[in-house]
């Protein structure tokens, strides 16, 4: 792999290094391919990258600073308070306040000898870091980090990325390369002069304790913040006006003083609804503008998927609906607008999973076995399925091993209760064994102490999925990048989760009920005519007649594999795999994650010519 691709092609990034002469030669090479930098208190790099000069917020005192970038209402006056706290306290945790700031965002901070670095509570914003020599140093993409650091592709993790459901927590989108790892979300990283890195929790989940009423309210205030922040001063936006989630975002957006433009994209499938209660959205608020695109001109998924140039960090499965994803936000870019509000988010949120009842039926036992009946009933769960899974108390370690055991065993029955820690992963058909054996001693290797993303099987899976799929939303982001344009998922802001997760889950997460805690907090904010919105559309007839179409442009992708070529894949079997007729809901997901690593692994060898950035250093 080319070790300067991403350096010289990215548009945006940033890399913190520590104050210590050692790092000198590391950081000369990432000022020769910078376009702005920032310096410790000694005169030594400590932020360096490139980005817009309104990107960075700074602030400083007393030889304490405090920079902030992302979406955010930060001031350098509120930074300047921020350092101003440290340096009193003379130690960076006294930070951990600042975290709280509303908005999604990086924090960064330098005093007495030691730099700080944190992302989000999810995946969103993060942090990759590692150790070179005798210092660490932190980026925020993974490939920015290995190619300054000459770090080489690990096929062990390629090897995971096949499994059907993604990589299990802690796996999930860590790096590729070897030494390379991921700061856990709410976690912030001290980088010392000694080389010694620290890691610590800046964020814990809530104790879901608080009931509708008032939870509604605090979601509601927590969402008016985090849009306002984002829209205030534009004179354009756009968003996404589709499902329940996006919707409440658009209508919140829409009373702020930016002109706001909204987009629905139709479906091919005529049972998806999508259109008609954007409709009844749209007349509601009379004089907006809203432009809805025919399911005709909506790309379809695996579209184009064998002609994919952008240049993501990770791997994606997002690259799957590449094209009908961007199809929107392209739309958007033409018209104008720099800012794209996106519902993600809102699904893992605010329907949460029925696996809190594993806490639940702990606590308050007859409202958790009301809840069991009415999810058995509406999912048509089997008694003995169900029982089984809910009364199931061993570890996270445990799951993990039987994982590891039966990564080549036939898929979970499409009708399992979603009571575990996760539905388990399997390794796909064309797997080869030492794409299997690698899987297996890596998820074995997590070691005994590794521990679930949360407290208990609910706030587990609702914390890993919130950190899966908001690596769509920072994948999209990626690949709208080069249209000047940030896609923006409000949901993942840290006040937001921390309102949502706040709530009582027999509140939030119910059988009779869809989505009650966004419906409860939007009165008075979406139009009532589509406010108690109770469907979700699918994709599932894009997928299945996305594969009929673009089924020479998954085959040429078998061409030459470079997972055959690593080894970890059977050329043969998948090439047979992508002619079958294959079901969207039981057999053509298995090509996602394989897919996205192919398409991954093929645009690392590309070339690309420089972007253009502002000349001139920050100081």
């Amino acid at each position: 792999m080319d070790h300067s691709l991403s350096l010289q092609a990215v548009p945006a990034w940033f890399a913190v290094l520590p104050d210590t002469d050692a790092a000198a030669p590391l950081a000369r090479k990432a000022l020769s391919h910078a376009s702005r930098s920032l310096r410790h208190a000694s005169g030594r790099p400590w932020v360096v990258g490139r980005w817009a000069p309104e990107d960075m917020v700074v602030g400083a005192y007393e030889g304490t600073y405090v920079a902030v970038t992302g979406e955010h209402a930060v001031t350098p006056h509120d930074a300047t308070r921020a350092a101003a706290v440290a340096a009193r306290a003379r130690s960076l945790d006294a930070l951990d306040h600042a975290a709280d700031w509303a908005g999604s965002f990086h924090l960064m901070a330098s005093g007495s000898g030691q730099a700080r670095v944190q992302g989000g509570v999810v995946d969103l914003r993060r942090v990759f870091h590692t150790t070179t020599g005798a210092y660490g140093i932190a980026a925020d993409r993974a490939d920015i980090l290995a190619e300054l650091t000459g770090a080489e592709l690990d096929e062990r993790r390629v090897a995971l990325e096949l499994l059907t459901l993604g990589a299990p927590h802690p796996y999930t989108g860590r790096p590729l390369w070897r030494g390379l790892h991921a700061l856990p979300g709410g976690h912030w990283l001290a980088l010392r002069p000694d080389g010694q890195g620290r890691v610590r929790r800046w964020w814990s989940p809530p104790d879901p304790v608080v009931p509708l009423t008032r939870g509604a309210a605090d979601l509601r205030e927590a969402l008016v913040e985090a849009v306002g922040l984002r829209t205030r001063g534009r004179d354009l936006v756009t968003s996404d006006l589709g499902g329940l989630d996006s919707t409440a975002l658009y209508c919140t957006a829409v009373r702020g003083d930016a002109k706001v433009v909204a987009y629905t994209a139709a479906l091919h499938d005529e049972a998806g609804d999508d259109v008609y209660w954007a409709g009844r959205t749209v007349e509601a608020l009379g004089g907006v503008e809203h432009h809805v695109v025919p399911a005709g001109d909506v790309a379809m998924t695996f579209d184009g998927i064998d002609a994919l140039e952008d240049l993501l960090d990770t791997p994606s499965i997002i690259t799957v609906d590449r094209n009908r994803r961007m199809g929107i936000i392209e739309m958007a870019a033409a018209r104008g607008s720099r800012l794209h509000l996106t519902g993600l988010g809102g699904d893992e949120l605010l329907a949460g999973t029925p696996a809190r009842l594993h806490a639940l039926i702990l606590s308050r036992p007859l409202a958790a076995l009301g809840a069991v009946r009415g999810y058995a009933a509406k999912y048509q769960w089997t008694r003995r399925a169900t029982l089984r899974q809910l009364l199931d108390r061993r570890s996270y370690r445990s799951w993990l091993d039987r994982v590891a055991r039966d990564l080549t065993e036939p898929a979970a029955p499409a009708g399992e209760p979603l009571l575990d820690w996760a539905v388990p992963p399997r390794m796909p058909p064309w797997a080869t064994d030492d794409a299997v054996a690698a899987a297996r001693e890596l998820l074995r290797a997590a070691g005994t102490a590794t521990g679930p993303r949360g407290r208990g099987h609910g706030e587990h899976r609702e914390l890993a999925a919130m950190d899966g799929i908001s690596q769509w939303a920072r994948h999209i982001g990626q690949m709208a990048a080069p249209l000047g344009i940030a896609v923006s998922a409000p949901y993942y802001d840290a006040r937001v989760i921390t309102a949502a997760l706040a709530v009582r889950p027999q509140d939030r997460i119910t059988p009779w009920r869809y989505k009650p805690l966004i419906v409860e907090a939007t009165r008075g904010i979406v139009p009532e005519t589509s406010r108690t919105r109770d469907t979700k559309a699918n994709a599932t007839f894009e997928e299945e007649a996305g594969l009929r179409a673009h089924r020479r442009a998954l085959l040429a992708l078998c061409e030459d594999s470079r997972l055959a070529r690593l080894g970890l894949a059977d050329e043969d079997a998948l090439r047979a795999w992508c002619r079958r007729p294959l079901s969207a809901e039981t057999e053509s997901y298995l090509l996602h994650p394989t897919i996205a690593c192919e398409v991954w692994l093929r645009s690392r060898e590309l070339t690309r010519p420089p972007t253009t950035y502002p000349a001139g250093k920050e100081k």
